[in-house]
């Protein structure tokens, strides 16, 4: 197993700096295979395995919301802010919400960004919902998802790390106490001033939040809340992805069609207006934001060390709850720690969203 030893000590609290910086199991396993890898190191090496037996017998693959498995979701972005990724992740997420128990859309920059950019990309959505509907029905109604949309802090918090109670901080509390036993993840793609609102207003709801949160630029950007949870809330269900998320779109096999822009303009543009809507905001794959959701669509997401889409992580002498980047070498891609466990399921992750942005069109 990965140890965090000295590379974490970048984790302990960040000072001020300036600017931004149901369950099934594989049919054909193969029972010699899995033996073996139940012997093996298989965490630090499993992105190095042949792809073939990576996807068909890695453990904790036959689990995720691919798999049938449902989750309870809310979604926290920054989107309309600097970058226009969130857009791309919005987008990229509305297209699994069939897969999904969508139960909150925060609006929770700080600065640009606010609900209404949200709503575009549910407009784009409401397009293609007729034929969304002819593929599953569980794809939420648009007005459904509107419900939904709420403005979260529009300000960094002071130093503190909290101040007043928002529209989205209300929200997560709201959820967190809902009659539903499944733990509420909470994908944080921007700041994340509203979760630590939340818990800073009602701690009993850490028991039931699993908040996995794209740091790096977004913590960047209200350093003050996340040293608020990292310091007064150990005990929080927290992945913090610093680095590990750029796998999405840095390394991999990007060869051919898997290029992250020839991509998008083979299999996104032209596929409805959600597909559109996209390649409108940035014409190449980024979508920084989007491991968050890849972790819960395929992997076990009970176990942040194991092998997932959205990236395997480590966890650290920080509290029981808390997990991080890898700081093993060979799961690096250049200088991103971690990236290598997202990237290394590049070519099956796209073939799946390819399929999904074929539904909007209703191929």
């Amino acid at each position: 197993m990965m140890t965090a030893q000295g590379p974490h000590t970048r984790f302990q609290t960040l000072p001020p700096t300036k600017g931004s910086c149901a369950t099934r199991r594989l049919p054909h396993a193969r029972p010699a295979l899995i033996t073996l890898l139940l012997f093996l190191p298989f965490i630090p090496s499993f992105p190095f395995l042949p792809s073939a037996l990576a996807q068909d017998a890695t453990p904790g693959m036959d689990h995720g919301a691919v798999m049938g498995e449902r989750f309870r979701v809310v979604v926290s972005s920054d989107i309309g802010g600097s970058d226009p990724d969130d857009y791309q992740s919005m987008v990229h997420f509305l297209i699994y919400a069939d897969l999904f128990d969508v139960e909150g859309l925060i609006s929770s920059p700080p600065k640009q960004g606010r609900a209404e950019h949200i709503h575009a990309t549910i407009d784009a959505y409401e397009e293609d919902f007729p034929n969304l509907r002819k593929a599953s029905e569980k794809y939420p109604t648009p007005e459904h998802l509107r419900t939904l949309v709420k403005q979260g802090a529009i300000d960094p918090a002071p130093a503190e790390g909290f101040s007043q109670p928002t529209e989205g901080s209300r929200w997560i509390i709201e959820r967190a106490h809902a009659s539903d036993e499944r733990p509420l993840y909470v994908l944080v793609w921007g700041s994340i001033t509203d979760v630590a609102q939340a818990v800073h207003d009602d701690p009993t709801i850490k028991s039931k939040l699993r908040v996995y949160s794209i740091g790096s630029w977004n913590t960047a950007n209200d350093r003050a809340s996340r040293n608020y949870l990292f310091n007064e809330h150990p005990d929080l269900w927290l992945i913090e992805s610093d680095s590990t998320f750029r796998g999405m779109y840095v390394g991999g096999d990007q060869s051919g069609e898997w290029d992250n822009k020839t991509f998008l303009d083979q299999h996104v543009r032209g596929h409805g207006a959600l597909g559109d809507f996209l390649v409108e905001k940035l014409d190449a794959i980024k979508m920084g934001d989007s491991p968050s959701v890849l972790y819960l669509l395929k992997g076990d997401p009970n176990d942040p060390t194991a092998p997932h889409w959205g990236g395997s992580f480590v966890k650290t002498d920080h509290g029981p709850n808390y997990w991080t980047d890898s700081p093993d070498p060979q799961l690096a891609e250049g200088k991103y720690p971690g990236a290598k466990t997202v990237n290394i399921w590049r070519v099956e992750f796209l073939k799946d969203w390819q399929e999904r942005m074929d539904r909007a069109s209703g191929r």
